[in-house]
């Protein structure tokens, strides 16, 4: 029905928010460069304080000459090491230990050669404390690599060591905050491009979602300046996906709606009231939904994890503000031309289509059975690769390609198998300093310790482990170093050291998920049935998203081990996979479901449901694809545990989005029929349209449909 004569909003209302939106990022885009300048990967930053092993950091930098980067220098030659090989490495030693003063090896004591040489004759070793006074890892490594470069021919070196594993991965993480940024743009580019094969429309959705994106990083920056939340590499690139993905997937649905609108009302301000009248409240429960859940991670004692709460809060809030608002504004001013060539045109005919999504619709309804039990038996056979392995990456089997750092460390386990763990650090009380020892050395899995310097009114020893670094045999060593002398009563010995932050992380990521997952679920179902005003239709949306979340983890297991090759998942991507996966596959589930409730008014539970499948279908579809590409983006990155994190939640929102949205979903709420809206008024015969009361047989007795 045409509305010609209702009043449209005036003409400057649409100027005077892309005013508004110009004075903001005269003031934002200026601190969105600067987040780069916050993020800090440090362990005292992201583990929380109470860990022993961040105790143990911090006391290391608080002391005089603050914390030392640990450098192993691995000489090996093939067929045994000459003497020109054995002189080289001393003068190596030698010129590194006077370049980088006060301590130059810890092996350099009284006791023995500051060099070690292997039993087989065939490696020889040193290790360099250097101080952080002179720089990060990742400025420090290449110059000691470059340093030693002049040596025989065939006398190979490898430089290792805990700060040369974090130098290698913070050059993994240097400028991936632009390379995220640009990947995704192009990704996203291309996405609307084929999805409006238009050569206008695709760039006034790219424009408001990165206004948003840009508002967002500056948003974080003053977050972090204000309240002193932690930001890492990490979390700094979901931002970028979020904020893309989320608000591109709004975008999607607002256009949808408008062009939906432009049929029926010839003024296009007009249009866009309406448009936003039926796509907002759905957007604004879809965001509500993924505020609430990422809030959710603020009761995680990571560091990083509880971080990444606000930080993402602040990311969809910003990508809800701009296309709610600069969006429909920028595309009411350029009017119906800006969809050339596909100009949808004022008619008062009827504009429905079945189409594609309307025979699927029929399909489903004919055979809901079999549509049930076909999906779920999809997604269970999925889910059998939760059997696969699912033990927790090591730090070295981090990289896709290993670094000289990592191998480095395999060459060390070769020819020193007792030096082979990263060493442990113990700061205890300097009369205690013989005793920790003594009892470091007699625990099992400890080849040896070595006490260190003492002052500040603490006392350093170095423990090394006999096991491979990140494995279950070393965290069992560092449990028993941790019991034996935390026994030592008034020594106040504490354990740290990188693999005990790694142990510590694993278990405090294991302790957040339980606190985390439950809550998330609850506020995730508090927020559906809000919005649906029913109890059976939000626990059905929930079932299906945790059938869906279980499927997408299993068959990415089954990729990550059997066809790519890790070695374990990483301990924060389950943690993080289920809550995009359960916030953001909810989000496909409230714009059907939405949707359905509002045509169920007027058509019935049946019919209700049918006509939102074909209205959403499309529009659902593409959203989801470009969710996915976005979160892919992060696959093209060379850490192993983002491209865990992007295919995991890639493919779980392709499950969503062209499984369980597209047919499981519309099949149960067929086959359980008007109920699926109870306790609303909707789901009683009596309450509902002349469609429900007179097909009520239909829906009491779906079983026969299938």
């Amino acid at each position: 029905m045409s509305l010609k004569a209702e009043v449209p909003p005036g003409r400057w209302v649409p100027w005077l928010v892309i005013g508004l939106w110009l004075v903001l990022a005269v003031v934002m885009v200026p601190l969105s460069g600067k987040l780069s300048s916050v993020t800090t990967d440090k362990a005292v930053d992201t583990l929380p304080a109470g860990a022993e092993s961040t105790k143990v950091a911090v006391l290391e930098d608080s002391l005089p000459g603050g914390e030392d980067n640990t450098f192993v220098f691995v000489y090996h030659r093939a067929g045994g090491l000459t003497g020109a090989d054995r002189a080289t490495i001393e003068r190596h030693h030698n010129t590194l230990a006077g370049r980088y003063p006060p301590k130059a090896a810890a092996g350099e004591d009284d006791e023995g050669p500051a060099t070690r040489l292997s039993t087989d004759g065939k490696a020889m070793m040193f290790t360099l404390d250097v101080s952080t006074t002179y720089g990060a890892p990742e400025a420090i490594v290449g110059p000691l690599r470059d340093a030693a470069k002049d040596r025989p021919t065939g006398l190979e070196l490898d430089v290792t060591g805990p700060a040369a594993i974090d130098g290698d991965m913070d050059a993994v993480f240097d400028g991936i905050d632009l390379q995220v940024f640009l990947t995704t743009i192009i990704v996203v580019t291309v996405l609307l491009i084929l999805t409006y094969r238009s050569p206008v429309l695709w760039f006034v959705p790219l424009v408001a979602v990165g206004a948003a994106a840009l508002t967002a990083m500056a948003t974080v920056y003053l977050l972090v300046k204000g309240f002193g939340i932690v930001v890492n590499d990490q979390n700094s690139a979901l931002l970028t996906i979020l904020v893309f993905g989320v608000g591109t997937d709004y975008a999607l649905l607002l256009i949808a709606r408008y062009r939906e609108a432009l049929h029926h009302h010839e003024n296009v301000r007009v249009a866009m009231v309406h448009a936003l009248r039926g796509a907002a409240p759905a957007i604004v429960a879809s965001a509500a939904t993924v505020v609430a859940g990422l809030l959710c991670l603020l009761v995680a004692d990571l560091n990083s994890t509880s971080g990444l709460g606000p930080i993402g809060a602040a990311g969809i809030l910003c990508a809800l503000a701009a296309m709610l608002t600069l969006f429909p504004a920028v595309l009411v001013v350029l009017g119906r031309r800006i969809f050339w060539p596909a100009i949808p045109r004022f008619s008062t005919a009827a504009q429905d289509k079945a189409g594609l999504w309307g025979r699927l619709g029929t399909g489903i309804n004919r055979r809901r059975w079999v549509a049930t039990l076909g999906s779920l038996g999809v997604l269970g056979v999925l889910a059998i690769g939760l059997t696969g392995n699912t033990g927790a990456l090591r730090e070295q089997d981090q990289f896709l390609s290993a670094p000289e750092s990592v191998t480095g460390f395999t060459v060390l386990r070769r020819h020193f198998p007792e030096l082979g763990g990263q060493p442990m650090t113990i700061y205890t009380r300097p009369a205690y300093q013989e005793r920790v020892v003594d009892i470091a050395e007699r625990t099992p899995g400890v080849a040896e310790a070595v006490p260190g310097k003492a002052v500040g009114g603490w006392a350093e020893i170095s423990v090394f482990p006999t096991d491979a670094p990140d494995t279950a045999a070393e965290y069992d060593t560092i449990k028993r170093v941790r019991t034996g002398v935390h026994g030592v009563f008034g020594a106040q010995a504490i354990v740290g050291g990188p693999s005990a932050e790694n142990l510590d992380t694993e278990v405090t990521t294991r302790r957040d998920e339980k606190r985390v997952i439950p809550l998330v679920l609850a506020v995730v179902l508090i927020v559906l049935g809000l919005l649906l005003r029913a109890i059976v239709a939000p626990l059905v949306l929930m079932a299906t998203v945790i059938i869906s979340f279980a499927a997408a983890f299993g068959g990415s297991v089954f990729v990550f081990d059997t066809i790519l090759g890790f070695k374990g998942i990483d301990s924060s991507v389950p943690l993080l996979a289920f809550l995009f996966l359960v916030a953001l596959g909810v989000d496909y589930n409230i714009f059907l479901a939405s949707r359905a409730r509002e045509e169920t008014v007027r058509l019935g539970s049946r019919e209700g449901m049918l006509k939102a499948l074909t209205a959403t279908g499309g529009v659902i579809t593409s959203a989801g694809l470009v969710l996915a590409a976005t979160f892919a983006v992060l696959a093209t990155l060379p850490l192993v545990m983002l491209v865990e994190v992007g295919f995991l939640v890639a493919f779980g929102v392709l499950l969503d989005a062209l499984l369980v949205r597209s047919v499981l979903v519309p099949a149960l709420t067929l086959l359980i029929g008007r109920r699926i809206w109870w306790p609303s008024p909707l789901s009683r015969p009596a309450a509902g349209p002349p469609t429900d009361r007179h097909t009520l047989a239909d829906e009491e007795e779906p079983a026969l449909q299938g």
